[in-house]
């Protein structure tokens, strides 16, 4: 990790995954699923968790939007994609509510312990594959 990358994560209230991310942790996650399944099993990990509000699920979009409300409040979007039929993707933004110039790491953690609990409940297959399944 190079020193512009290091400054950013000390510096930051929000975190992002993507395909090529330095973080492998915060690589894009990809599961042997269809989008639906997957969408229902990610806005269920979400409800279930205490102080997670879910206010708004697009199953077109593939979008999750919700409001954690207990320990920090943050705001946290999910996206999932069908890549192909049975491989499916999933993102996830979070940005915290603060006044600070940093959450200490807070959406970082939080991302990861979100993907952990999902490689738990589907298939995970990887993660940045996205060049692979072109």
């Amino acid at each position: 990790m190079g020193f512009k990358q290091t400054l950013k994560k000390i510096f930051s209230t929000s975190t992002e995954t993507s395909e090529k991310h330095s973080n492998e942790d915060l690589q894009t996650h990809y599961y042997k699923s269809m989008k639906d399944k997957t969408i229902r099993e990610v806005e269920t990990m979400l409800r279930n968790r205490q102080g997670f509000d879910v206010a708004s699920v697009s199953e077109e979009h593939g979008e999750i939007i919700v409001h954690v409300k207990h320990g920090k409040k943050a705001f946290l979007v999910a996206t999932v994609i069908m890549v192909r039929p049975f491989r499916t993707a999933v993102d996830f933004s979070a940005s915290t509510e603060t006044m600070l110039f940093s959450d200490f790491g807070y959406s970082r953690k939080l991302i990861i312990e979100l993907y952990k609990e999902l490689d738990k409940r589907l298939q995970f297959v990887g993660t940045g594959l996205g060049d692979d399944l072109v």
